[in-house]
């Protein structure tokens, strides 16, 4: 009963984070129609808020992946960090580098945020599993 309630909260939570994104989409679009911001502003915006799903999704994720509440612990902490990070930097390039940097670098930037985040999750439930 209860990974029931929990299942349907993170199920919950994806589809809220699913209409504000495609709110964002449109609603960027539409503003972008009527001649108010240009079209890298719309991709900007989109690209935004995805790191933004990324850092909630990266704090989830320790909380899915590793069953014991102390090793949950260590996770939160590393996945926090580099999750962070890695939505820092790529905010930080979507912001301010030229796109098509900021496509290149942002994705290595997700890619190690995530890496570093699975692989320490799945270490911890190694040994946790194994112990």
């Amino acid at each position: 009963m209860r990974q029931q309630r929990m299942a349907k909260r993170e199920l919950m939570g994806s589809i809220a984070w699913a209409g504000v994104i495609a709110a964002l989409a449109i609603g960027a679009s539409v503003v972008h129609k009527l001649g108010y911001i240009d079209r890298d502003t719309v991709i900007r915006l989109g690209t935004g808020v995805t790191g933004l799903w990324m850092a909630w999704y990266g704090n989830r994720m320790p909380k899915t992946l590793v069953p014991v509440p102390a090793a949950a612990g260590q996770a939160r902490r590393v996945a926090s960090w580099s999750m962070v990070l890695s939505g820092l930097a790529y905010a930080g390039l979507w912001a301010f580098a030229p796109i098509p940097v900021a496509v290149w670098a942002g994705c290595a930037a997700v890619l190690t945020g995530v890496a570093v985040t699975l692989g320490y999750c799945l270490s911890l439930r190694s040994r946790t599993v194994a112990g």
